[in-house]
This record gives structure tokens, sequence and C-alpha cells, in this order.
């Protein structure tokens, strides 16, 4: 059912969640879209499906597109397909072939009281950014995510569609807060922003936005997740081999270790935890892989815990570019 089972975890009630329906939020309010691109055609379906979000009847919603590109070869096409859809639109240049430049570009664009930001290979359902609004007002959040749909090939094997290694949530445990998450899925309060940005550092390794919610979090921003609000991702063939899905897991590895130990002084305690949590996936790896059963999975938590201790060891700014 839409909007139930929608959840929330914040340094103001830990431990606390809520479920339910949805009762809808008669305040009108504006909301600004943004979008960062750089060179897909699949930005046309992002667009068309943000043309058909509900809460366009009774919200005023702006799409800010950031062309991440060097040359402005893209802009005639977006004016023309935002024009056709009739949706107001900013179209910002912001080359360099840096995701954090485009991010940024879109957070200085950005003038409505909330911002939102979707992926330029991402369609959202109709329901999308009303049930990520309204959550966020109905629970006093500051910052709410949404899950990531991995859409796979039809003849992708069936342990990739069965571990999901493609979809995104954020990380929920139990009694504790959300610590970060991803701008694949999210809409945010602007205020609670300031003059945050995202790091360039990160900008071509991937990281800037777990970096981001994370100084958010640490700055007692109130992070939280619906499960209602959904969008969905095709994956490109090409990163469903595991060669792909292993350096992935490996830079995600080493922003978390980056984070990990950009709050924590024990960085000895944190390497030594992540080694452990290798050897661990190692063996299973071992044990599994002559029975055929997930050790795929188990191989991809080890490049993951692998990447954690090679930044918690060295203590480098930003993961390696591969």
């Amino acid at each position: 059912m839409r909007g139930s089972l929608c959840r929330r975890y914040g340094r103001a009630a830990r431990g606390l969640y809520f479920e339910g329906h949805l009762k809808g939020v008669a305040l009108m309010a504006e909301i600004d879209v943004c979008v960062c691109t750089f060179r897909r055609p699949s930005l046309a379906d992002t667009l068309r499906s943000l043309a058909l979000q509900t809460a366009r009847q009774q919200h005023t919603i702006r799409i800010v597109i950031a062309d991440n590109d060097v040359t402005r070869e893209a802009e005639a096409a977006i004016v023309a397909i935002c024009q056709q859809l009739g949706l107001p639109f900013t179209y910002v240049h912001a080359p360099a072939r840096n995701i954090s430049i485009a991010r940024n570009a879109c957070l200085d664009a950005a003038q409505a009281e909330f911002a939102a930001f979707i992926d330029d290979d991402e369609t959202a359902e109709p329901n999308w950014l009303a049930d990520l609004h309204d959550f966020l007002v109905q629970h006093e959040a500051d910052v709410v995510f949404g899950p990531v749909d991995a859409i796979y090939p039809p003849d992708t094997a069936p342990w990739l569609r069965q571990w999901a290694f493609h979809a995104s949530q954020p990380v929920v445990r139990d009694g504790k807060p959300i610590e970060t998450g991803y701008t694949s899925n999210v809409i945010f309060r602007r205020a609670v922003i300031g003059g945050l940005r995202f790091d360039p550092a990160f900008g071509r390794t991937g990281g800037e936005d777990t970096m981001f919610f994370h100084a958010l979090f640490q700055r007692s921003a109130r992070l939280a997740y619906c499960p209602a609000a959904r969008v969905r991702e095709p994956v490109a063939i090409e990163r469903t081999h595991m060669s792909w899905i292993l350096r992935r897991a490996y830079r995600s590895g080493e922003t978390h270790g980056i984070m990990l130990t950009s709050y924590r002084r024990w960085w000895l305690r944190e390497f030594a935890v992540a080694s452990a949590k290798a050897g661990y996936c190692l063996a299973n790896v071992a044990v599994r892989w002559p029975l055929g059963g997930a050790w795929q999975r188990y191989l991809a938590r080890a490049a993951l815990h692998v990447g954690v201790a090679a930044r918690t060891l060295d203590g480098k700014k930003a993961p390696t570019l591969s």
C-alpha cells in the first residue's frame, strides 16, 4: 500500500519508528528537483517521469538540471523536452566531469524550501515526490531517502537478482539512527544544508554523497527512510560483471573507512574489525564456491571490508580512482 512501512530513525528518537499510511500534507510547498547529467539519453525518461508526478497537483515543482559535460551540446535537447513536457526548469552548465561540481551547481541554483535529487538514469513512481515530501513533513525529518530498485536485463544471472547488488537503501538498524545515505533518491530541507557542499575530491570516484549526508548527520540532522517513495534504475550489462561489482564494493568500503576515521580516534580498532570481517567473508567464499551457493555475495562483502581496512590504515581522503 502507498505510504505504508515508512520508517524514520533519528537522533531525536533513537530506536523509535513509525508505520502507517501517509495521510497527505495540506500545505503547498515549493520543491526543486535536482538532476545531474552527463551525455545520457535516459535523461528524457527521467524528465517524463517527473512530469507525471502527482505532487505537481499540490506543490510548486521546478527541475534543476546540471549538465556535467565539457560543452553545452545537450542544452538545446534538454530545453526542448522540458518545454514539451511543460516542466518549469533551470539549466545549469557545470563542466569538468566531476559529479560533485554538478551536485554543488544544483545546490547553488536551488531556491525552494525543499530540494530533491534523482539520477539521470532513473525513473520515479508517480507518487514518489509526494511520498518523500509528506513523510518528511509529517515526521519532522530533515532528510528522507527512498529505495532504488534495480531493473536487470532479461538474461541476468539469478544470483545477481537474488542479492540485488545494484539496489540502494540506507542502512537501518533497530534502535540506531541512519548515519548517511545517497543522492539517487532523496529530499531534504535546504535550510539544514547551509554552506555544506559535496567534496570535489570524491567527484570522480564516488562516495561524495555518502560523505555529504554523513556530515549532515554529524551536524545533528534527522535522517529518515520511506520505503514507499520508489525509483527504478536499469542496470547496464557491463555493470553486471563481477569485476565491476568488486570495484564498486571496494570503493564503497574505502569511502566507509574514510568516514569512520573522520570521527573515530581508534583507527587501529576499525582496521582490525574490517580485516577480520574480510577474512570471514573470504573463508565463506572458499567453503561455498565448490557448492555454488552465495559465494558471490561473500566475495563482494570481502572487497568492501578490504576497502574499509585500506583506508583506515593509510588515512587518505578520497577513494582510489579506477
